[in-house]
């Protein structure tokens, strides 16, 4: 492993198996996608050399990829430290797990693979806006871990690039779509982050979401939206540090919050996470 935690991919040596578990997640994605991702996830994808035929080479992503906004994916093992991160995003370097889950584990996986990393973020890369907030993002992490405000940053990551959700006119009627990877690339949240009834849907405000934590354990109980994505650059380009001063008071959110001064799209009935405390119980 190189400083940077970067691995060779070593595509030849995946095996038949890890082909049919990537065949299977991406045929059931791709069929369920159409009419729930955002038009440039779709355009991202068709663009891209992934298909059912088995997992991608990154050498060929990042021939398609770098020429289109600069983007490369680097394989790495697995998570990797923060500092580590940041530096690949604010050179336009995307870390992808080399490893693809097990047939057992099509539904949830702790940490993230390279389903999750290739099918549910590049195809967002390819697009000019998402290519650039990342870049901004990454060094703006490299800002935050030195003042200690990267537990709010992230915050920042998780609602959009994980768990963003747009509104996008179809048919002449604004509709909400998924474009944040971890939606995207989950077979039971993509239905669940845009039909059920279940989760709020709120309008995207950036010191509101940098006080709100967030699950990793289960379906979102919150999403924000974003009313075009064009609004992530301009994210990128706020100056952070009045921000950060003023998240230094003031309250924090759980999850499943709604305020008084929320732009509430939907207001969920709770009734997944209900039902689960319950069984839970």
């Amino acid at each position: 492993m190189a400083h940077d935690h970067t691995i060779p991919q070593r595509w030849e040596h995946y095996t038949a198996q890890d082909h049919a578990v990537w065949k299977t997640l991406f045929e059931r994605q791709t069929a369920l996608l159409p009419g729930l991702a955002c038009a440039e996830f779709v355009e991202g994808m068709r663009h891209l050399p992934i298909s059912a035929q088995g997992i991608p080479n990154f050498a060929e992503l990042n021939d398609v990829l770098k020429p289109q906004t600069g983007w490369q994916v680097v394989a790495v093992p697995g998570l990797v430290p923060d500092e580590v991160f940041f530096e690949h995003l604010a050179n336009r370097r995307f870390p992808s797990g080399n490893f693809i889950r097990g047939a057992n584990q099509l539904d949830y996986l702790q940490e993230p693979d390279v389903f999750h990393d290739v099918f549910g973020h590049v195809p967002m890369l390819m697009h000019p806006v998402m290519a650039d907030f990342i870049q901004m993002y990454g060094e703006a992490g490299l800002r935050a871990q030195r003042i200690g405000k990267l537990t709010e940053l992230a915050r920042v990551y998780w609602y959009t690039v994980e768990f963003g959700l747009v509104k996008e006119v179809v048919n002449g009627a604004q509709a909400l779509r998924i474009y944040g990877a971890g939606i995207a690339s989950s077979f039971t949240e993509s239905v669940y982050a845009v039909q059920s009834a279940s989760p709020h849907r709120i309008g995207f405000e950036l010191e509101r979401v940098m006080r709100t934590n967030y699950r990793i354990d289960d379906f979102q109980e919150s999403y924000f939206v974003l009313d075009s994505l064009d609004d992530l650059l301009g994210l990128a380009r706020i100056d952070f540090a009045p921000v950060y001063e003023r998240l230094n008071h003031g309250p924090s959110y759980q999850p499943g919050d709604v305020l008084p001064t929320d732009t509430v799209l939907h207001r969920g009935s709770g009734a997944y996470h209900c039902a689960h405390t319950a069984v839970s119980a």
